[in-house]
C-alpha cells in the first residue's frame, strides 16, 4: 500500500467497504432472485444485511422501493468511507484515504493479469 496509516484504519475501511458491497451484491443478486429465495448466497445477504437496514429505517425515505433499499443504505457507507474518514483523519484534499480496499484489488487484479503470457 502506498500510504503510511495506521494499520487500524485500513481496517476501518476494509470493514466498510465490505458492508458497503454486500449491500450492492443483495441489490444484484435481487434483480435474480427473490429475497425470500433459497439459494445459499441470497440467503446470506439477507441475513447480514437486514440489521443494517432495520438501523437506517428511520431516514430512509418511504418512496425508495424495497429492492432499493439496499442501494441507499450503501450510499451512506460510500459517503463515511469517501468523505468522511480523510475528513476526520485531517486531509484537506478527498481522495487521500479513499478506497484502499478498492485500490488493493485493482492492484491484485493488474498483477495476475500482467504475469500472464500470451
Amino acid at each position: 500500500m502506498s500510504a503510511n496509516f495506521h494499520p487500524f484504519i485500513y481496517f476501518i475501511d476494509y470493514f466498510l467497504g465490505i458492508i458497503m458491497w454486500t449491500l450492492i451484491g443483495r441489490v444484484a443478486m435481487n434483480i435474480f432472485q427473490r429475497e425470500d429465495s433459497q439459494f445459499f448466497f441470497m440467503r446470506v445477504f439477507v441475513k447480514y444485511t437486514n440489521p443494517l437496514i432495520r438501523l437506517f429505517k428511520p431516514i430512509t425515505p418511504s418512496f425508495i422501493i424495497g429492492p432499493l433499499v439496499p442501494l441507499y443504505v450503501a450510499w451512506f457507507f460510500y459517503m463515511i468511507r469517501f468523505y468522511l474518514m480523510p475528513w476526520i483523519l485531517g486531509y484537506s484534499v478527498m481522495g487521500m484515504l479513499s478506497f484502499p480496499l478498492e485500490s488493493e484489488i485493482s492492484r491484485q487484479i493488474y498483477q495476475f493479469f500482467n504475469s500472464i503470457k500470451f
